[in-house]
């Protein structure tokens, strides 16, 4: 009976907490400066953060346990991704640093009918020649790609002055 009766005011209480914070994240919602959106989206993260840290747990039951993972599924964390891993990926990139010039070596490369190459480099990146022209590499060449006008990009060495213009593929 005493078991029951906890785990039922426990269930009441995890109703109110989660009821009250997405009343909370409505009202952060319905901010329309974006820098006070965010700075009341924080709060509310550090309150969540604070009151799962400092909720005493007398008793673990499978309603308090669904209480704290709910209260802290509402914080997430972004992975970092580097400057290199979306070069190429103009229109997914997350972060603002921008790379214009990234030098990479070549794992394998095959060249199609047409006589377009198709490189992998060591990183596990694939870019593909979209232009005519013969570009020649061999496997351990270090080559760079470089930003070119209206969002494509040049593949070409320090050793000589040709470059073929590339398209990233994966």
């Amino acid at each position: 009976m005493r078991l029951t009766f906890i785990t039922v005011a426990i269930m009441l209480v995890s109703a109110q907490a989660n009821a009250s914070i997405e009343q909370q994240l409505s009202q952060c919602a319905d901010t329309a400066d974006k820098l006070e959106r965010l700075i009341c989206f924080d709060k509310l993260a550090a309150s969540v953060q604070e009151s799962a840290l400092t909720s005493p747990s007398i008793q673990e039951t499978p309603a308090a346990v669904a209480t704290v993972a709910a209260t802290t599924a509402v914080v997430t964390t972004i992975p970092k991704v580097s400057a290199t891993d979306n070069f190429g990926m103009e229109a997914k990139r997350i972060n603002e640093n921008t790379v214009d010039k990234i030098y990479l070596e070549v794992q394998s490369r095959v060249e199609d009918a047409y006589g377009a190459i198709e490189v992998t480099f060591t990183n596990g990146q694939v870019w593909k020649q979209t232009d005519s022209r013969k570009f020649t590499l061999k496997p351990g060449d270090t080559v760079y790609i470089e930003k070119a006008a209206l969002g494509s990009f040049l593949l070409g060495t320090d050793d000589r002055n040709a470059k073929a213009r590339v398209k990233r593929l994966k």
